[in-house]
């Protein structure tokens, strides 16, 4: 049976997709074999290795994993919350009609997009030492902040940017031609339902955030999650596989809860967006486009239409 996408696969085309799944997973087996039989060979897998991990005892995670899982989360959540609605007014700022605000905003965008945010990192450290009153011991923390924000932001200006122009133009003819301002064309119509279409790619941007603090861990001196593993692996006899193994999965931990909260609220957002096929009212149209004082929607010196569309929301008498 043909599909509209691709046509089905004959008894010869499954065979052979079964030899290659077959050959996958033999592969895979033996890679995970080969590791697993080399790390026993550097005990790498003895149990005094891992017992401060998963023998019950909380030192590891009360003085090393916690306190930079903290730093970890503060840096990112700082740096989420500055750069998203920055990002969305360089987006916004990026479509608008005036070039004393366009071309700014795009060489804004364009120029800290391409620069690597370990540079900006770097600089943003230099900066604060130099010019500014900001403690040793609190400047990792704005270094790291402001390279991730200067970065990120840029990139989520392009998604929100991108969202907007992937939307049907008649949108935003339909909109002012019910006699919406531009602003709130945007505001109103073009961004709730944008924001649907940039939210994988948006909380994509956010997992990037969180892992890119770690790059002011390895430069900066910035007591992340991930510099806690030199101080682990010393402290409990060399068991760096041990400590890098539990700081990956906190990250991988962390990042999958991004990413599945993201789906669920894409799922929810998509439900809620569904429409009931009942159609506004001349007066509801009136009323959302701010146009009752020029006479529309039945106000005096205009035409009455404050009656029920046909095929519209309202009753009939």
């Amino acid at each position: 049976m043909s599909s509209v996408l691709y046509d089905a696969q004959g008894p010869r085309a499954k065979r052979r997709n079964i030899l290659y799944t077959a050959l996958f997973l033999v592969a895979i087996a033996a890679a995970g074999w080969w590791l697993y039989a080399t790390l026993d060979d550097k005990n790498q897998l003895d149990w005094v290795l891992w017992k401060p991990y998963l023998g019950g005892s909380t030192e590891a995670y009360s003085t090393y994993i916690w306190p930079g899982l903290q730093n970890t989360l503060k840096a990112a959540a700082l740096a989420m919350v500055i750069a998203l609605p920055l990002g969305a007014v360089l987006g916004i700022a990026r479509l608008s009609d005036h070039v004393w605000v366009r071309v700014p905003a795009s060489v804004v965008v364009e120029f800290f997009r391409a620069i690597p945010v370990l540079v900006l990192m770097i600089f943003g450290n230099e900066l604060y030492s130099s010019y500014t009153d900001v403690s040793s011991d609190d400047r990792p923390l704005y270094a790291v902040v402001t390279g991730l924000v200067l970065y990120n932001a840029s990139v989520l200006a392009e998604i929100v940017r991108a969202g907007i122009l992937a939307l049907p133009k008649g949108q935003s003819e339909a909109a002012m031609a019910i006699g919406l301002r531009k602003n709130q064309v945007m505001r109103l119509v073009l961004l709730p339902q944008a924001v649907t279409t940039m939210l994988p790619a948006i909380v994509s941007q956010l997992v990037v955030i969180v892992k890119d603090t770690a790059l002011g861990g390895a430069v900066l001196t910035f007591p992340e999650l991930l510099s806690s593993v030199n101080t682990m692996s010393s402290y409990y006899g060399a068991n760096t596989i041990a400590s890098f193994t539990v700081v990956a999965v906190i990250f991988l931990v962390i990042n999958f809860s991004l990413t599945s909260f993201a789906g669920w609220l894409e799922g929810r957002l998509r439900r809620r967006k569904k429409s009931t096929g009942a159609v506004l009212g001349a007066q509801d149209v009136a009323h959302i486009g701010g146009t009752a004082a020029t006479g529309a929607g039945g106000a005096p010196g205009g035409l009455d239409l404050s009656g029920p569309f046909v095929g519209g929301a309202g009753k009939d008498d």
